[in-house]
């Protein structure tokens, strides 16, 4: 069995304050809040989905906001680079938007594209880099309309304590393409048009420190629950420790740690986050999941409150 995942689903982060994360990642990057629900496995705590107006795979962060928690450290087994995705000709718009909103940013070139590279307020490393592939993100929330809105991921930069070991996985499991290295980069690229290049360091980092401003884990595509249980069995086959399936209402999800110690997930694009609400009210309310419904009024008194606000 030979297996080629389509690129990223999701990217999950631990942050602080989740008012914080909001006004960030919806005020200031216009992205949509597609979700708001609880972490299945601590309903104390908020699980926010963002992403493009859909809400499809390959365009959606998720956080655990823990404010008061310690900052994490960002190093080996993590995701050290989350990459966004602009239309062509956006970078402009961007830089003048952190601009606007006093984000310090730094302009780097790699693999022949020029990044814009910033942190979000709780410290985690996110870029932005300008390509013509991807369908345009059709939200418009303040000043970001389409012409220049995230499309979604462009992929992400990972730090393995043994990168061989994680670029033979990308490679020979996962199915990515090697297409070339540049100084301490080896690029690799799936066969989306979004979340579709990976970036692994070369150099074999110290691993990191959950917490804050971290990445807890990746995850890859899978098309359907079969496929799921395809992927399942081949990264078994691999010599690697698989989680049974969890089932996490917008999909569903299986775990493993690969040797460079970081965790990835992967993840069905169905069913989706339209399922439980319409799709033009998606991440207007907190969802929960039915074993929490009867729960409702505790956690929602634990739970600090969030809006969406237009900060143009």
């Amino acid at each position: 069995m030979n297996k080629k995942t389509m690129g990223i689903h999701h990217i999950t982060a631990i942050v602080g304050h989740p008012q914080e994360n909001v006004d960030f990642y919806a005020g200031v990057l216009g992205l949509r809040l597609v979700k708001q629900t609880v972490n299945f496995d601590d309903p104390g705590t908020y699980h926010l989905y963002f992403g493009n107006k859909g809400g499809k795979p390959g365009t959606i962060i998720t956080f655990f906001p823990w404010p008061g928690a310690h900052q994490g450290i960002i190093g080996g087994g993590q995701v050290g680079v989350t990459s966004y995705v602009v239309p062509k000709g956006a970078l402009e718009f961007w830089e003048k938007r952190l601009e606007k909103f006093n984000v310090p940013f730094t302009k780097i070139e790699r693999f022949g594209e020029q990044y814009l590279e910033f942190d979000d307020p709780h410290g985690l490393h996110l870029e932005m880099v300008e390509r013509a592939e991807g369908e345009a993100n059709q939200w418009n929330f303040g000043e970001v309309t389409p012409d220049v809105a995230i499309k979604g991921f462009g992929g992400a930069t990972l730090l393995s304590t043994q990168p061989n070991k994680t670029a033979e996985l990308l490679e020979n499991v996962l199915g990515l393409e090697r297409v070339g290295t540049e100084g301490d980069f080896i690029r690799f690229r799936s066969l989306a048009e979004i979340g579709n290049v990976i970036d692994l360091k070369l150099t074999p980092i110290g691993r990191g420190q959950m917490g804050v401003g971290t990445v807890h884990h990746i995850a890859w595509r899978a098309s359907d629950d079969q496929d799921q249980l395809d992927w399942k069995e081949f990264v078994q086959a691999n010599g690697y420790g698989v989680t049974p399936v969890q089932d996490r209402n917008y999909f569903n999800a299986i775990y493993f740690r690969e040797h460079g110690e970081i965790l990835f997930e992967i993840a069905t694009d169905p069913p989706g986050f339209a399922h439980d609400e319409s799709q033009e009210t998606m991440g207007e309310k907190l969802m929960l999941p039915a074993q929490y419904e009867k729960n409702r009024e505790q956690i929602e008194r634990r739970l600090l409150p969030i809006k969406v606000r237009e900060l143009d």
